[in-house]
């Protein structure tokens, strides 16, 4: 199997299966309600997890919290802890309404405050980081190899964390003093204070996988400072660390078109409720994971038309179709062994719809974990009831308690259509 691997630009092969393939995919700093953006590295990292499992890898996913930074002092001052407790909880009952399951390990910054003070120690042993009036500042000067992944030229980089007291203005943080306001410290033989945001990931990813690991994971937003900076201080200390680096494009907002559903409220949890969160995967799944992704109200509505083609489909679908066929997992390989194709594969999948080809597709669709549309859901008696007593009125021609009793079975989640066979309607799970 092929990634793109932006340290190298150009496609890195995997090792042979059982690998293992260990992967390190950068989550939330939780201080509010996770962004849908925040969801498209989630559901990457679930996604080639499993891929990689049924190509018969043994992989693992690790995906991190963030739940100490600037931006959760900023949002709470003196109750940061309880904020970025409450948006964990949030984080991940939102991302686990998406039907993917969860990482393997999930990982808080402020449990790992330990590991990361030892490997500052190591970096100020070494003469990579040194101390200044309880903050910690890593040399940039000393990684001649500074901007590799990034594409930074050194003499280029601005600052990142004014302090006059640095030895160069490029230095970043690795520990940071307690400042007034601030409800949440550590012990540290640099003073009372807390991690900086880079190294938090490097400590984190190690603790889990040792000096060296696959695939390190993320948004494109995340390549300059955040992981550019995980990269000087772990290989600081001779460490491998990551091999291979895959960044996924950004979401691209579409203003007027987006807010006629959403408003300004683009979290994870708004455009699951509004939308479904089939019909997320699937505007996921339509375009390649490198490239950005147009988010607006027409492209999720495309997104749910497919999602109700292969709902359709599989309504029709007749007692004995499924016998004897094969499922056509060969087809797939080639395409998502090639740097995780989706598109691709979603153009496979409408492709056997056409071909009815329904053990097959029902398979794939569970891959991305869009088995849901496969299944053929049976309505409670109260809601045939609805339906019945709607088919009576339309009978009758009282087309407003039709209406009426529609709006009924709508709000009980489900949808009514009209269809010539017995009994006249058929009840769809929205």
């Amino acid at each position: 199997m092929r990634l793109y691997n932006t340290l190298t630009r150009g496609l890195a092969e995997l090792p042979d299966p059982p690998g293992p393939i260990r992967m390190y995919f950068c989550g939330p700093t939780v201080y509010q309600r996770a962004h849908i953006g925040n969801a498209r590295p989630f559901v990457l990292g679930m996604w080639l997890r499993d891929w990689l499992r049924f190509r018969g890898y043994t992989a693992t996913l690790v995906h991190n919290i963030t739940d100490v930074n600037d931006k959760i002092y900023d949002a709470a001052p003196g109750r940061s802890a309880e904020l970025a407790a409450e948006a964990t909880e949030w984080y991940l009952q939102d991302t686990g309404d998406l039907g993917l399951g969860m990482p393997d390990e999930l990982p808080k910054a402020t449990d790992a405050v330990p590991e990361i003070v030892d490997f500052i120690g190591k970096l100020v042993e070494s003469g990579h980081a040194y101390p200044v009036e309880g903050d910690v500042y890593f040399r940039v000067a000393g990684d001649s190899g500074y901007g590799r992944l990034s594409g930074q030229r050194p003499d280029q980089v601005e600052e990142q964390e004014p302090n006059p007291l640095k030895e160069d203005p490029r230095d970043f943080a690795l520990w940071k003093a307690t400042k007034p306001g601030e409800d949440t410290s550590w012990d540290s033989p640099w003073g009372k204070g807390r991690p900086g945001w880079h190294i938090e990931c490097s400590a984190m990813a190690e603790a889990a996988f040792g000096p060296s690991f696959e695939i390190h994971g993320g948004g494109l937003d995340l390549v300059f400072p955040h992981h550019e900076n995980e990269l000087a201080q772990s290989s600081a200390l001779g460490h491998e660390f990551a091999h291979v680096w895959t960044h996924n494009g950004m979401l691209e907002f579409g203003g007027e078109k987006m807010s006629k559903s959403l408003g300004n409220d683009v979290s994870i949890r708004n455009v699951v409720d509004t939308w479904g969160r089939e019909a997320v995967l699937l505007f996921f799944l339509g375009t390649h994971w490198r490239k950005p992704i147009p988010f607006s109200d027409e492209v999720l509505v495309q997104a749910q038309a497919q999602v109700d083609a292969f709902r359709n489909f599989f309504l029709d679908e007749r007692p004995g179709d499924e016998e004897g066929q094969a499922i056509l997992y060969d087809e797939l390989i080639p395409i998502l062994d090639d740097d995780f194709n989706t598109p691709e594969a979603l153009a496979v999948f409408h492709a056997w719809r056409d071909r009815e080809e329904w053990a097959s597709l029902r398979w794939a669709l569970g891959l991305f974990g869009l088995g849901s549309v496969a299944e053929i859901a049976e309505a409670p008696d109260e809601v045939v009831q609805l339906a019945e007593r709607r088919r009576e009125a339309r009978s009758a021609k009282d087309f407003g308690e039709a209406d009426r009793l529609r709006g009924e079975i709508d709000a009980a989640g489900w949808e009514v259509r009209d269809v010539a066979e017995d009994p006249g309607f058929r009840l769809v799970r929205k």
